[in-house]
């Protein structure tokens, strides 16, 4: 999972933040897991206050519970009481204390934004916030941002400043098919840029722009077949989405528009969509990994970019539960009997299984053919930071190494005259490793990291300790764009080379650097 950490969230003081260890969680307390929490909401005890009341919120009420022992916490419009949730949250009480008695969205989406929190804390829900009433009209105040949604004039305004244009779409149709053109006016739009789904009636398009989403939704007017295809025309940013009709009519309209339908919103506020992908296979890799292969729907087309991640959804005793995994490359496919299948629609994940864990085992658990629900792919990184590179440098601590596959991949399938170098470093080694060992630190770094220009790049992924003081190191420093990459599963041992959380990999090219 490719992302900038953030600077300030958590706080520099939290438990979160000071833990040591690779994973920035908070010891809880016995009978205080996940498992744990779910079992209390389903066990009827009140957990609102309310005695099942839903209740509207005012801004001054809100701002009333504050405490720890009277927490409410506003996620987008709803209100939550989050007091009987503070012993089982991974990051703490003084994470959640951020928000308290406030509008906390902002905060969620920094690190939480793929939780479902709806399912998590369904059962603490007081209520939605209290609409404000409506302001004459010769009110002329300045609009402001609600939430981080822009008004689309307001949006249509910041694509202009950054030298982009707003998108549009039109439709045609032939006695066989229905053709929708969006128009994106953008020279940097490919098939990885452009998401579709066709769900019963419901056909949804989000086309990547930027930091922004332009959607297409609608309820169409006729049923169409299950495949369709997607062309794009990259030189000037046009998009062709061709529908196979079931009957040759003809069409008056498209169909009734649905939520966001032929909207520009900043990306960070559509929310995740899902759809349920079929488990096709899952081979043992190690004694405790497997790769496993998901199929798309006939009638979804997506392509996860390279450095970006998904979210994969199970509903476990009732409640869903969410975590981020990084797609891997189908050439690991050529050590296993399985067959590689057509990567436009088939996806792969190298996961760790973690016996006491509560995700992992259930999706170990899962039989060939059943459902998994796979959302749309996250993460800032873009693949045209690569452009014109001299170096490029990967560095990785455990968990950090499955984002760096498909990145080393197309590193050494794309830049020519390259020399690929590994070093592997055991912060914690026996008696019998003979290799290089140590932290992270500038004096390890520097044998590796010699850049040649200014023209380089560093990817570092792991644990958010490694993460945090990696990037605090003068050689990485110097380097204008750092890009963090918060930790996803890895597996123990991949393709003969030993890898777990005390590991550093470092890899070189010459003419590019990687840090996996």
């Amino acid at each position: 999972m490719l992302n900038v950490p953030s600077q300030s969230f958590p706080a520099p003081s939290s438990q979160q933040r000071v833990a040591s260890g690779g994973r920035s969680k908070v010891p809880l307390k016995q009978g205080r897991s996940l498992m744990d929490w779910i079992r209390l909401t389903k066990s009827g005890k009140d957990l609102t206050g309310l005695k099942g009341r839903l209740i509207e919120v005012t801004e001054e009420e809100l701002k009333k519970h504050n405490t720890k022992d009277d927490c409410w916490i506003c996620i987008r419009g709803f209100v939550y009481n989050v007091t009987p949730y503070m012993e089982y949250h991974p990051g703490g009480e003084d994470e959640l204390m951020r928000a308290a008695g406030s509008d906390g969205t902002d905060l969620f989406d920094q690190v939480h934004r793929w939780v479902n929190y709806e399912s998590m804390l369904k059962e603490c829900l007081v209520g939605r916030m209290a609409v404000k009433p409506a302001l004459p009209k010769d009110y002329h105040e300045e609009k402001k941002v609600l939430n981080g949604m822009l008004p689309k004039s307001q949006v249509a305004d910041t694509l202009a400043k950054e030298g982009c244009s707003s998108p549009s779409y039109d439709w045609f149709q032939t006695d066989s098919s229905v053709t929708i053109v969006i128009y994106t006016k953008q020279k940097d739009i490919n098939l990885d840029s452009v998401i579709v789904d066709h769900q019963d009636d419901s056909f949804r398009a989000e086309i990547l722009i930027k930091d922004y989403s332009y959607i297409i939704h609608v309820e169409l007017s006729h049923e169409i077949e299950e495949d369709f295809s997607v062309r794009v025309v990259e030189n000037v940013g046009k998009i062709e989405i061709v529908l196979k009709k079931k009957e040759n009519a003809s069409w008056k309209r498209l169909g009734h528009p649905l939520e966001n339908h032929n909207s520009l919103i900043l990306k960070k506020d559509t929310g995740l969509y899902y759809r349920k992908c079929r488990l096709i296979s899952k081979e043992g890799v190690t004694h405790d990994t497997k790769l496993f292969c998901l199929m798309l729907p006939p009638s979804t087309h997506l392509q996860v970019p390279v450095g970006q991640h998904v979210y994969l959804k199970l509903t476990i005793t009732g409640t869903e539960i969410v975590k981020p995994y990084t797609p891997v490359s189908d050439s690991l496919l050529s050590e296993f009997k399985e067959p590689v299948l057509l990567n436009n629609k088939y996806i792969y994940f190298l996961i760790k299984i973690y016996p006491a864990g509560l995700f992992t085992p259930e999706l170990d658990q899962l039989q060939i053919g059943d459902f998994v629900s796979v959302s749309n792919p996250e993460g800032s990184f873009k693949i045209f930071q690569f452009q014109e590179l001299e170096d490029l440098f990967l560095l990785a601590a455990g968990t950090g190494f499955t984002p760096m596959v498909k990145i080393l991949n197309y590193a050494l399938t794309n830049i020519p005259s390259l020399r690929f170098d590994v070093e592997f470093v055991l912060s914690a080694p026996t008696s019998e490793w003979n290799g290089k060992w140590g932290h992270i630190s500038p004096a390890l770094l520097s044998e590796f990291l010699k850049r040649s220009s200014d023209k380089s790049k560093v990817l570092i992924c792991g644990p958010t300790p490694f993460t945090e003081q990696g990037i605090r190191i003068p050689q990485l420093i110097n380097e204008e764009r750092v890009t963090g990459v918060s930790p996803t599963s890895v597996p123990h041992e991949l393709m003969g080379v030993y890898v777990d959380p005390q590991w550093l990999l470092a890899s070189k090219k010459r003419g590019n650097q990687v840090a996996a």
